[in-house]
């Protein structure tokens, strides 16, 4: 008799030890959570696109940060399975490029995006691999509130291996990655791309909505390069081929990338369409000693030959400096207001432009969970009329129109209790 209970007992500890050992394989475990994006749980988290544990070589001195993201995904996992694939509506996909000391433009840049979003958003963050842990322990020290808003992933900087230095040094650092995107992301299907000094002062959402207006042939959405022919750059000095009248600006582009995957392009190298794999380094070949805006002007000479597949939206979606710095012409804009702010040419940064600066600033310096017509809208209104001296200045409630309504949004959404 003692032998059966001694059998029982050893039974029930090997039971019970069994259990155990399968219950914390299952807690270690990567939890995957679809997409391209990566997989979520209590791992270190993964780069896709480099290597793992990439943000970690260059990490700060605090762990703070990735505890805080650990944290914050073992929740989301918690609550249901987490990430993107559980929300009935799917997430809008946002891609910027960061390279050299483009860090906290790129922040901000994120920061006005998430602010005013309705719908969830997936960051995918292409930036040189000494920029991931920055990026990494900036974006989970922002609010929970904040943080229910996006998701994201870092990735390394990658160009085809046999032209990678080529492709790199192609008019701005990393500039060119964006070309890349629909062979890189090859499980998403569409998404905005935006230059790191980009502002959107309303929400992304809008500018989402562009996709629904795709007829059957289009599959990108780009503004034009000028609105104003005898001040345009394309039509007076490109030496090769551009979009309608005055060319396009690549500074915010919404792409259908299962369409440009798939598609095959009029070129004017061969007579048979390519591919868009096949088509970029030919055309790089052909076209680099008569291009002077690198991948911009690249993606002009491509819709060049195959206009029918842009679609144009209004400068008021990419306004930038020669919107306004020879008077204002930008017919959109003076309707409506500006909806995306472009700081191209470092105005963000100089005193060329103030009234682009202080735009700028507002967001910067403004804290998540502030009240935002005090702590942001009201002292941009006050830097905004020391700028009238400027051609662009004199035109600032073009700058708060649409910035002012988002805001309003933000506060009658605001949780309470944060």
């Amino acid at each position: 008799m003692r032998r059966y209970i001694r059998a029982l007992l050893l039974c029930t500890v090997f039971a019970v030890f069994s259990g155990l050992f399968v219950y914390s394989k299952l807690v270690y475990s990567d939890a995957p959570v679809g997409g391209n994006g990566p997989k979520r749980g209590l791992s270190p988290p993964r780069v896709p696109g480099g290597r793992r544990g990439a943000a970690d070589k260059t990490g700060p001195q605090s762990q703070h940060w990735y505890n805080r993201y650990i944290m914050r995904q073992q929740g989301q996992l918690e609550a249901g399975g987490g990430g993107v694939q559980s929300r009935p509506d799917p997430a809008m996909h946002l891609a910027v490029v960061a390279c050299g000391d483009r860090l906290e433009e790129t922040l901000t840049m994120i920061k006005s995006a998430v602010l005013f979003s309705i719908k969830h958003i997936y960051l995918h963050i292409f930036a040189e691999d000494q920029l991931h842990a920055s990026f990494m322990e900036a974006l989970e020290s922002w609010p929970g509130f904040i943080h229910s808003k996006f998701n994201y992933t870092v990735y390394s900087i990658s160009f085809p291996s046999e032209n990678a230095a080529e492709w790199k040094k192609l008019f701005k650092p990393c500039a060119s990655q964006r070309l890349f995107l629909p062979l890189i992301l090859k499980d998403v299907e569409s998404v905005v791309y935006v230059d790191s000094d980009i502002l959107f002062l309303q929400p992304v959402d809008r500018l989402w909505e562009f996709l629904s207006q795709f007829n059957s042939s289009q599959l990108a959405a780009m503004a034009p390069e000028h609105e104003e022919p005898r001040i345009a750059w394309y039509n007076r000095f490109a030496r090769h081929p551009f979009y309608g009248r005055t060319g396009i600006n690549s500074g915010v582009m919404l792409m259908n990338m299962t369409r440009m995957r798939s598609f095959f392009f009029k070129n004017d190298m061969t007579s048979v369409g390519l591919r868009w794999e096949e088509l970029l380094m030919p055309l790089l070949q052909k076209y680099k000693l008569n291009i002077t805006w690198g991948d911009q002007d690249l993606l002009n000479i491509i819709f060049s030959h195959n206009p029918e597949c842009l679609l144009e939206f209004p400068c008021r979606w990419n306004y930038r400096p020669d919107h306004c710095i020879y008077g204002s012409n930008c017919a959109s804009a003076e309707e409506d207001g500006i909806y995306i702010l472009h700081g191209n040419r470092g105005v963000y940064h100089d005193r060329k432009q103030p009234a682009f600066r202080a735009v700028y600033e507002a967001i910067r310096k403004y804290s998540f969970g502030a009240d935002p017509v005090t702590s942001l809208l009201e002292p941009l209104e006050e830097e905004l009329m020391k700028t009238t001296h400027t051609y662009c200045g004199k035109t600032h409630p073009l700058f708060t129109k649409k910035l002012a309504h988002s805001l309003a949004d933000v506060n009658r959404k605001a949780p309470s209790g944060r």
